[in-house]
């Protein structure tokens, strides 16, 4: 079966894939695990440095500390499963997460703090307020309510004439409140009106071009 350890460790560290050389701090490993997990799941493999060289874990501690990781600093806890390679001598530790269907996950920072993350290519990247508001709803037995003030139309009549706008900027022009902004473009990234996309540090917003044009013009 090493021949299928081998497979993995040559197809490198993508969305669903991260080595780790060693583990010694298990709020670290809890940024990971909360990633996949918010993500489309994927694996750790313990033991195997970032250029694919496996070097081995050092204990049954590292194993304890991934069990910290998923039980102590993710909330809600991370579910997860292992298993162990023994190649060239040495062991590699395999987590595996799959796409968990209670995110938002949290992992705590040095300070104390819940951050939410997801995984891009091969990055744990921080989630911004507004998609942790979007999966807090798609979990809600509720729905969502709508309330089609001066404050959504301003929003729509903005994205009608430019292509995008960030929350900040939305903020200042339509002289609302942080929170009341969150709440609108989470309600309409939830409903597909609007796109959520992440473009060189800053999430903007933009009209969803396959939203019916017709419900659009009722927004107006």
């Amino acid at each position: 079966m090493s021949s299928y350890l081998y497979k993995l460790i040559q197809q490198g560290e993508h969305q669903e894939q991260d080595f780790k050389f060693c583990i010694t701090d298990s709020k670290k490993i809890a940024r990971s695990l909360v990633a996949f997990a918010n993500t489309k799941g994927g694996r750790l493999l313990v033991g195997v440095k970032d250029n694919g060289k496996i070097a081995g874990v050092r204990s049954e501690e590292e194993y304890y500390m991934v069990e910290g990781a998923a039980s102590i600093y993710s909330k809600p806890q991370i579910k997860f499963s292992s298993k162990q390679w023994n190649v060239e001598g040495k062991t590699v530790l395999e987590i595996d997460v799959a796409p968990s269907p209670d995110k938002p996950h949290f992992a705590q920072d040095e300070n104390g703090k819940w951050i939410a993350y997801t995984r891009k290519d091969d990055e744990n990247l921080m989630v911004n307020r507004i998609q942790v508001e979007v999966w807090k709803k798609e979990k809600s037995p509720d729905g969502i309510y709508i309330y089609y003030s001066k404050d959504e139309k301003f929003l729509v009549d903005y994205l009608f004439i430019n292509e995008s706008i960030t929350l900040s900027k939305y903020v200042r022009l339509a002289l609302i409140s942080r929170q009341k902004a969150i709440e609108i473009l989470s309600n309409f990234v939830l409903m597909k009106i609007i796109n959520m996309e992440s473009l060189e540090g800053k999430t903007v917003f933009s009209l969803n071009q396959e939203f019916d044009k017709e419900e659009l013009k009722k927004f107006r």
